[in-house]
């Protein structure tokens, strides 16, 4: 439940002797997530934007939050991206959860849907057909220039399937699960198919649910327990 601070902003309710909130932070804006590259595990910064996001999204959790979170309760993925993302809001030590890195996408990597179609001939879905449906000869490692002028390596290797990483994201939760039994609030910060796919692990639906929710750059997400249910309290905020 969330109560209207005199401000306009919306804060949690705390709750009393029940388990904790987990929230979700997607990183701030890439150069890739504005192209549309896919950006599995290749360790790209964030752009001035996303910097400026991740800032405003602090700002955003202190208001839904005013308690904040302890620091053993404050993960992120151990890319770039999340872990700037998580300094920039606030949360300078987080601890690295390896089981929110984003999923692997393979011969997807660091090329945009449209390409990864026009090589292969068919229109590829990655959450229908997964980055192992491309052609073995889409592997390879490269040095790519980002806008900025910094120089990222690329690999683009095997990858994951869906269910392959939901099974990490259910292992991720059941790391950080004793925390939110014992009441403590938790926040991941990591990537938007990730936390995507974790969030149907948190539901115990198929991780394909997924696609259905949109996870926008530098936003939140709360997930509770609801008379026994594992449930999603606020999305996308």
């Amino acid at each position: 439940m969330s109560d209207q601070n005199t401000d306009g902003t919306v804060a949690v309710e705390t709750k009393q002797g029940d388990a904790g909130y987990l929230v979700l932070l997607r990183h701030g804006q890439t150069a890739w997530s504005e192209s549309g590259q896919h950006t599995g595990r290749t360790n790209i910064p964030l752009t001035a934007v996303g910097e400026q996001q991740a800032v405003a999204a602090g700002e955003r959790l202190r208001e839904a939050f005013p308690e904040g979170f302890e620091s053993d309760c404050v993960f992120a993925s151990p890319l770039r991206r999340a872990q700037q993302t998580a300094a920039l809001a606030g949360f300078t030590h987080p601890n690295t959860l390896d089981g929110i890195a984003e999923w692997d996408y393979g011969r997807a990597e660091g090329r945009t849907r449209q390409q990864v179609s026009e090589v292969s001939g068919f229109a590829w879905d990655v959450w229908r057909d997964g980055p192992r449906a491309l052609a073995e000869s889409l592997e390879g490692d490269w040095e790519e220039t980002l806008p900025s002028g910094e120089t990222v390596s690329v690999h683009a290797g095997a990858g994951e399937t869906l269910e392959e990483a939901a099974a990490r994201a259910k292992n991720a939760i059941d790391e950080i699960m004793p925390l939110l039994d014992a009441g403590h609030n938790v926040l991941l910060v990591a990537h938007a198919h990730i936390l995507r796919i974790l969030t149907t692990q948190w539901l115990d639906v198929d991780p394909l649910f997924a696609r259905k929710l949109r996870l926008d750059t530098a936003h939140y997400c709360v997930l509770s327990t609801y008379k026994g249910d594992h449930v999603i309290e606020r999305w996308n905020a």
